[in-house]
C-alpha cells in the first residue's frame, strides 16, 4: 500500500508458447519518501569500520612513502657531493678508472703536508705531486735466481719469454729456464719453444726432489727464470704448494704477475692473497687490452713493491718494457700511450 507505481508495461510470456498466451502486466514501482524515512535505519557498521581501516592503511603508506623519499634525498646529497669534489685531476683520475679509496688516499696525504694545510682547496699540482710520490718503479735485476707467481691467464710465461730474450739477446747474459708449471696443459710446451728459439737450457720440475736436479743443471747460467703454476687466492692448498716450492728454489726475486684487465676488488684480493710469497716485485701485463691505465696507480697504493716491467702485446721480445716512475706517472695521467 506504500508503493507509488512508476511505470507499467506489457510484457509476453517466456517459452515458446508464450507466443499464443495473453501477455502480462510488468509494474515498476518505488516508496515514497516518507515512507522510507519511517522505516527502520539499516545496519553500516561493516561500512564504516571497513572505510576506517581503508583509511589507515592509506595513511600508512602516505608515511611509507614520505620515509623512502627522505631516503632518496639523503642518498643524493653524499653523490652529489662527490660530483661537486671529482673536478679537475680528481674527475680525471676517476675517468681512467683510479679508485675512489685511491683518490681519497692520495688526497688525504697530500692534505697533511705541511704547505697544503692552510688552504682552502687542494691544487691539482699536489694530487700529482702525491701520484709520483706513490708510484714506484724497479728494481728489473737483483741475484740470479728470478721467479714469476700469479694467477691463471696474467701471461707468466709469455713475459718470462720477453725477459730471457731481453737479457739473452741484449745484454748477452747466460739465461737458464725452468717451469714447475706442469699442471696446466701445454704450459711446458710452451715454455719449450720458447727455450728452443732462444736457444736457452730448459728444466723442467715435476716435483720438490726435480728441484735441487734443476739448479745444477743451470749452474753455469747467469739468470735462472722460474714459471710457476697459475695459482687462485681462493685455494688456501695450492698457494701453500707453491710457498714449499719457493722455499725449496730460494728465489733472489719474486714477481708478482698481474693483469691491468683485472676489477679493482680482484686486483687488491690478488696483491693481499700473494702478499704470503713476500714478492717484492710487479709486472703489470696486458696493458694493450685496456683503454685507461688507472690500474697502475691502484696497484702501487695497494702494494708497497716497486713495478718492474709493463707488457703491451704479444710479440716476443719487443712487447715489454723496463718500468720508470715517469713513465707509469704519464700512462696514468693519460699523457703516455702504447
Amino acid at each position: 500500500p506504500e508503493a507509488v507505481i512508476i511505470s507499467r508495461r506489457n510484457i509476453r510470456q517466456k517459452g515458446f508458447f508464450g507466443r499464443f498466451k495473453p501477455k502480462k502486466l510488468e509494474v515498476t514501482a518505488a516508496v515514497d519518501e516518507l515512507v522510507k524515512k519511517s522505516m527502520p535505519i539499516p545496519d553500516r557498521t561493516e561500512e564504516i569500520k571497513e572505510s576506517f581501516e581503508r583509511r589507515e592503511v592509506e595513511q600508512e603508506l602516505s608515511e611509507v612513502k614520505e620515509m623512502l623519499q627522505k631516503l632518496i634525498d639523503n642518498n643524493d646529497k653524499p653523490k652529489d657531493a662527490k660530483k661537486e669534489k671529482k673536478t679537475g685531476i680528481r674527475k680525471m683520475l676517476c675517468d681512467r678508472d683510479v679508485s675512489d679509496d685511491v683518490i681519497d688516499l692520495i688526497t688525504s696525504k697530500a692534505k697533511n703536508k705541511s704547505e697544503y694545510k692552510d688552504l682552502s682547496r687542494l691544487p691539482d699540482s699536489a694530487i700529482l705531486d702525491g701520484i709520483k710520490d706513490v708510484i714506484k718503479a724497479g728494481p728489473v735485476l737483483n741475484g740470479r735466481i728470478h721467479a714469476f707467481i700469479g694467477p691463471t691467464g696474467v701471461g707468466k710465461t709469455t713475459t718470462i719469454a720477453k725477459i730471457a730474450a731481453m737479457y739473452s739477446l741484449n745484454q748477452k747474459k747466460k739465461v737458464g729456464l725452468i717451469t714447475i708449471d706442469t699442471y696446466r696443459i701445454g704450459a711446458v710446451e710452451q715454455l719449450k719453444i720458447y727455450a728452443d728459439i732462444l736457444e736457452l737450457p730448459l728444466e723442467v720440475v715435476n716435483s720438490m726432489e726435480d728441484i735441487q736436479r734443476a739448479l745444477n743443471n743451470l749452474k753455469d747460467c747467469d739468470i735462472i727464470l722460474v714459471d710457476t703454476t697459475g695459482r687462485s687466492i681462493k685455494n688456501i692448498m695450492q698457494l701453500s704448494e707453491l710457498k714449499l716450492y719457493l722455499g725449496k728454489l730460494k728465489p733472489d726475486m719474486v714477481y708478482l704477475v698481474v693483469s691491468m684487465t683485472t676489477k679493482y676488488n680482484d686486483l687488491i684480493q690478488i696483491l693481499n692473497g700473494f702478499s704470503t710469497m713476500d714478492y717484492n716485485s710487479v709486472i703489470l701485463t696486458k696493458l694493450d687490452e685496456t683503454s685507461t691505465y688507472g690500474s697502475v696507480l691502484n696497484v702501487a697504493c695497494n702494494t708497497e713493491v716497486p713495478i718492474s716491467y709493463i707488457t703491451v702485446g704479444q710479440n716476443v721480445p719487443d712487447d715489454i718494457e723496463v718500468a720508470t716512475s715517469d713513465r707509469l706517472v704519464d700512462l696514468v695521467a693519460g699523457e703516455g700511450n702504447i
